[in-house]
């Protein structure tokens, strides 16, 4: 069997289909809204890819990438009218978890009374841009939650991924007892 090609040219126009074969702009709001998911998933690969970042949370990233990818092909369906579909996959019980991590992380950190700057480690500065990415695909998301369905939930998970990486930041520049940068006006 040969193997298939890597391109298809139907983009080529600025086109592309999504689940179910309707044709979109790829400037669409609704791929925007899942293409920065996409974006944000990649960010966590190089979290996940720095030789610092500790196997404990690796496992929650890589928990997080597989939820991010049924979240983006929930995103990539059209929602038929009237019917409010369920986010593939995501319940309550991973919010818990989100802030159960959250919980846990933050009383490892020290209490900071200031606004913190992205930065110290390598480690941390990746965290902080994935966090940055992942309250762009928020807005992204609630874009497209001005035109049509989306199953509140999954804007829950991302505000708090958000607030999970940003802890996350923080705690990998206080394992590698690197003081946090914050503003001075």
């Amino acid at each position: 069997m040969e193997k298939s090609k890597l391109y298809t040219r139907t983009g080529d126009l600025g086109a592309t289909s999504l689940v179910g074969g309707t044709r979109i702009r790829k400037n669409d709001v609704r791929l925007e809204a899942y293409g920065t998911l996409d974006e944000f998933s990649s960010f966590l690969g190089c979290v996940l890819s720095n030789p610092e970042c500790p196997e404990e949370e690796k496992k929650f990233l890589h928990d997080v990438q597989n939820m991010l990818f049924n979240l983006g092909g929930y995103l990539a369906c059209e929602v038929p009218e009237g019917e409010k579909p369920a986010a593939w996959g995501l319940t309550d019980d991973n919010i818990k978890a989100l802030e159960k991590r959250i919980d846990t992380l933050d009383a490892e950190t020290p209490k900071v009374n200031a606004f913190v700057l992205p930065g110290g480690t390598p480690l941390s500065a990746q965290a902080h841009v994935a966090r940055s990415v992942c309250r762009r695909a928020e807005r992204r998301i609630i874009s497209l939650m001005d035109n049509e369905y989306v199953d509140p939930l999954l804007l829950s998970y991302i505000n708090r991924l958000s607030d999970y990486l940003f802890i996350l930041a923080r705690y990998f520049n206080h394992i590698a007892g690197v003081p946090e940068i914050t503003w001075h006006k």
